[in-house]
């Protein structure tokens, strides 16, 4: 199965999510991507028992990632959004303990190119949060009038 690269994946996304100013979180669309791509390699994951016992994880774990970003940016507070995209992070952590725990299932480039990406939507969320949880400090800041 050919590779789909992030580019032309993007380009090929509805235009009722590229609309949406969520669409402009890199790691938001990062995570559909993946979500995506998990889909098809558990296809292959799918033909053996222990594979079997592991793509319902995976496809779980890679569709919460997406879910909970979206969810947090959704959300009217530093705060709420930090801790939803905390829930994403959680996420996309897990995701990758998954893409290690298949790679046996799956060929070599396949798991190095999800682990990479993986570990960059862990590192676009341990930006986001702080970013947040600064605005949760803005939210309760008393200001006179």
């Amino acid at each position: 199965m050919d590779e789909i690269r992030l580019e032309d994946w993007e380009a090929r996304a509805p235009p009722s999510l590229r609309a949406d100013s969520l669409w402009n979180v890199k790691a938001y669309r990062l995570a559909l991507y993946l979500a995506d791509l998990a889909w098809r390699d558990s296809a292959h994951l799918r033909r053996t028992a222990a594979g079997r016992a592991l793509h319902d994880q995976l496809l779980r774990a890679t569709a919460s990632i997406g879910a909970n970003i979206a969810e947090g940016y959704s959300r009217g507070t530093g705060k709420d959004r930090a801790r939803f995209y905390e829930y994403a992070l959680g996420s996309a952590r897990e995701s990758r303990d998954w893409y290690f725990k298949c790679r046996a299932a799956l060929r070599e480039e396949v798991v190095t190119a999800r682990l990479n990406a993986l570990s960059e939507v862990v590192r676009l969320l341990l930006a986001m949060i702080p970013d947040q949880r600064k605005q949760m400090r803005d939210d309760s800041a008393d200001y006179d009038v």
